[in-house]
């Protein structure tokens, strides 16, 4: 016990005789006032350009205004970080190397550099902003991160890559331009909450990211909205996909999520995409004017889908099977605007079973030029058949219980105005070189 005592004493003593320093700008003015910090002491930087690039390796507060700049002139990582217990606050972050298989960013967190706190802070023109690779129980927080824009967005950096860190938090930022807003790989127990994305490839990117929650976020014009891939027990609440061009929501190999309060509108080839994902929990979110309200494929099984809202897709769902699959539980199901339904006991619930789908829907998706054919009295024949006979129906998708009414999820007014600005962007063909249905280019 004596042993303990002294040694938490030696720890602590340093941290007592803690001090604030002043650091003026300069070129290796940082690097020597880590070099000569104690653990525990607060550097302050004043208005000015600080070289870098430069290493923390003890632990240290660096704070400043938004008018100090660590500028990595091109090389590394602007500032990498190995030591547990480092603050970085309020000071501008820019210049990184171009390396991309080498993650140069702007802030570099090392295994072992755990309980890092990344706040307030300007990352702009880095490869990566904050490359969180190894740490743990991080925060990063409140940041504005503004990436690059060279041509080809495969070959930029992410605003904020997770890899191999548990317990990261990243709440409050602001990511614009790079490639992934978020991309979290071989990761766990992470909270990615309310921070907004725009004009990237992905706003958040999963693999292989388990047991977390992503929610209160904001994707705007991106080219995928929040793709779950690889990952199980994923918590996806309350997000915005607005104006996204591929799909709002991918659960691609999830398994066990629960998605709840999400709003997809506008643009989107497909609101939701669920492609090999099982025993999921959907419910009370709002798919609205999308090429294709929820394609389902790829044998998912188990799956929950109830209190949804369907609203003016072009195609409410896509199911590519012949599997009989019922979309509403315990009573409940989801609101479609073109199901013509009554409500004659005023419970909420249609009086009527809705099929989104038929055998023509099955013929046009394997044989789209079949598609000619559609305004052919044999076709209406069949679909009026269909309609009025549903034991002749192929199998597909079957809601009980449709609700009358849809669910709102209403838009900060502030949203709005970044939504209208992103509005028919993806008309004009600026498509840059992403499949987000091919693996290869993730």
């Amino acid at each position: 016990m004596k042993r303990l005592a002294l040694a938490l004493a030696l720890l602590v003593a340093p941290m007592a005789g803690a001090a604030e320093r002043h650091v003026p700008p300069g070129q290796g003015s940082l690097a020597s006032a880590i070099a000569g910090a104690a653990p525990g002491d607060v550097l302050v930087l004043t208005d000015g350009a600080y070289t870098g690039p430069v290493t923390i390796d003890r632990p240290l507060t660096v704070r400043g205004a938004r008018g100090a700049v660590v500028d990595g002139q091109g090389h590394g990582s602007v500032i990498t970080i190995t030591s547990p217990d480092v603050t970085l606050q309020g000071f501008a972050v820019t210049g990184s190397g171009a390396m991309n298989q080498q993650l140069d960013a702007g802030v570099k967190i090392l295994k072992g550099a755990d309980r890092a706190v990344i706040e307030n802070l300007l990352l702009q023109d880095n490869m990566h902003g904050i490359d969180v690779h190894g740490g743990r129980d991080v925060r990063v927080a409140n940041n504005e991160i503004i990436g690059r824009q060279n041509a080809r967005m495969n070959e930029r950096g992410n605003g904020i890559y997770i890899w191999n860190s548990p317990g990261t938090v990243v709440e409050g930022n602001s990511v614009r331009y790079g490639r992934d807003g978020i991309f979290s790989n071989t990761s766990r127990k992470g909270t990615y909450r309310n921070n907004l994305f725009r004009d990237l490839r992905f706003a958040v990117h999963y693999m292989y990211t388990h047991d977390s929650e992503v929610s209160g976020n904001i994707s705007i014009g991106n080219h995928l909205g929040f793709a779950i891939m690889f990952s199980d027990r994923v918590q996806v609440l309350n997000n915005l996909s607005l104006g996204d061009r591929e799909h709002g929501l991918m659960l691609n190999y999830a398994n066990s999520a629960d998605v709840s309060g999400n709003l997809v509108r506008g643009g989107a080839k497909k609101c939701l995409f669920i492609y090999n994902a099982h025993k999921n929990l959907i419910y009370d979110n709002r798919f609205q004017d999308c090429g294709i309200g929820v394609h389902f494929t790829a044998g998912s099984e188990r799956n929950v889908l109830t209190g949804n809202a369907f609203l003016s897709n072009r195609e409410q769902v896509k199911y590519v099977g012949t599997r009989h699959v019922e979309w509403s539980f315990e009573g409940r199901g989801n609101f479609w605007s073109d199901h013509p339904a009554f409500d004659l006991n005023g419970d909420g619930i249609a009086d009527g079973v809705f099929r989104p789908n038929d055998l023509m829907d099955h013929i046009l998706w394997s044989q789209p030029a079949a598609a000619l054919l559609t305004g052919a009295p044999a076709v209406q024949l069949i679909r009026w058949s269909q309609a009025s006979f549903p034991a002749t129906l192929p199998g597909g998708v079957t809601d009980s219980y449709p609700l009358i009414a849809p669910l709102d999820i209403p838009v900060p007014a502030e949203i709005l105005a970044y939504e209208a600005e992103a509005a028919g962007r993806w008309a004009k063909g600026d498509y840059n070189d992403i499949d987000p249905e091919n693996l290869v280019t993730h």
